[in-house]
């Protein structure tokens, strides 16, 4: 199978704009491509986690990758999927944003020899004349057409700024400018970009003639990759600070039974032919499609030493197998304990697992709290240091958080 047949198989095209002259350029290996990536955090997440996949795909095939950070976009902000506009950031943490993607990028990409290119719209963006702007760009955008994006549509009722409504045009500059330094002839994104690709393609056909051969391709990367990224705590992280390799295991460890294949099929490098015998399995077997899945992923995210860490712990935890030592810890200091005494509460909040006494008061009180695999309701009940000796005590709030407690040496 092809690179793009693949691709299609997989369920990641959503709407192409040259579906055959796309294809034979994927296939062949001539495509220079890029993906945006605003620096809103100093950390990627699923949602790019799936674009980074991609990208992968597509340099293993033989196309050329831009990883294109927006450090200019990133000082309007997106309006796509937005009720409201974006907190504006200094241009000193776009930067360390920007330094932080880079170095999470480059377990996914090859970017020696020029195999890929790494650039920042902040090169072009920052430095452009206002007028020169409206003069060059701003004549070939249509108001009327705009308004008619989705991504400002949902915007117009609660108020659409000025600022955010630039994004379009910005977006669409910045292919128009990879073109004509870079020989970039496409563009993915997600399915909530569509009209600000559009507006990129239709720019570079405007200034440089109808021949001029840029393509546009959407995925399900963004509105798939949003959803899945989101945790009950907020974003999956990829950065092991935000979200350990622990915590990043168990979550795909847990995904509902409805989603392992898709997530099979849209994250991992698995065969298909192997992913789609999975699809036969039932019942407990689906426990092991989800093993297999969290695995992947975590080894893909953080090496295959932390992911066979989380999976040793995780099997520790839930299946009495092996040693805890890999599970997420936390050590209580002497300064800790009262009269050689700790309550439920502290435990919960100094290791992290409540944001507060009062959150954590509140599910101890709901049930949401067990200790050592029993369930705990008494929000009075304290322990001693010689609870927390050999492997710790076990932690778990909610169904999916654990931690491993113990004394500090």
């Amino acid at each position: 199978m092809n690179c793009y047949e693949e691709l299609v198989a997989r369920g990641l095209i959503a709407q192409v704009t040259n579906e055959q002259e796309i294809k034979e350029m994927i296939n062949a290996g001539k495509a220079t491509f890029y993906i945006g990536f605003d620096p809103t955090a100093d950390s990627l997440h699923v949602g790019h986690f799936m674009a980074l996949c991609l990208m992968k795909r597509l340099q293993m095939a033989g196309n050329k990758p831009i990883a294109l950070i927006g450090g200019g976009t990133g000082m309007v902000g997106d309006p796509s999927g937005r009720t409201d506009m974006r907190q504006m950031m200094t241009e000193e943490t776009i930067q360390h944003n920007c330094d932080c993607f880079k170095k999470q990028m480059s377990r996914f990409i090859d970017f020696s020899d020029g195999k890929a290119l790494m650039v920042n719209n902040a090169d072009w963006l920052l430095n452009l004349n206002y007028v020169e702007l409206l003069r060059e760009v701003g004549s070939c955008f249509s108001v009327n057409n705009m308004l008619r994006a989705e991504c400002y549509k949902q915007r117009m009722e609660k108020g659409l700024s000025f600022l955010e409504f630039n994004y379009m045009i910005m977006q669409s500059y910045d292919f128009y400018m990879l073109y004509q330094k870079y020989g970039c002839n496409m563009q993915f994104g997600g399915d909530d970009q569509w009209s600000n690709m559009l507006g990129g393609t239709e720019l570079i056909r405007r200034k440089l003639g109808k021949d001029a051969h840029a393509m546009t391709i959407t995925l399900l990367l963004n509105s798939e990759g949003k959803k899945m990224g989101k945790t009950q705590a907020g974003a999956l992280w990829l950065d092991p600070k935000k979200t350990s390799p622990f915590d990043f295991y168990q979550y795909w460890r847990n995904v509902d039974d409805a989603d392992v294949l898709k997530c099979l099929r849209l994250l991992t490098f698995l065969p298909l032919e192997q992913i789609d015998e999975m699809d036969k399995w039932e019942g407990s077997q689906l426990n092991r499609a989800k093993e297999i899945l969290a695995y992947e992923l975590t080894d893909l995210v953080h090496g295959k030493e932390e992911a066979e860490k989380a999976q040793t712990a995780a099997r520790a935890l839930f299946g009495g197998q092996g040693s805890l030592e890999n599970m997420p810890g936390f050590s209580l200091s002497e300064d800790d304990f009262t009269d050689g005494k700790i309550d439920i509460l502290a435990i919960l909040h100094k290791s992290g697992l409540a944001a507060s006494r009062s959150e954590a008061r509140r599910n101890v009180e709901q049930g949401g709290v067990s200790v050592n695999g029993v369930q705990l309701k008494d929000i009075k009940a304290f322990f001693g240091k010689e609870a927390f000796a050999g492997e710790g005590m076990i932690i778990k709030r909610g169904k999916k958080n654990f931690m491993r407690v113990t004394l500090e040496e």
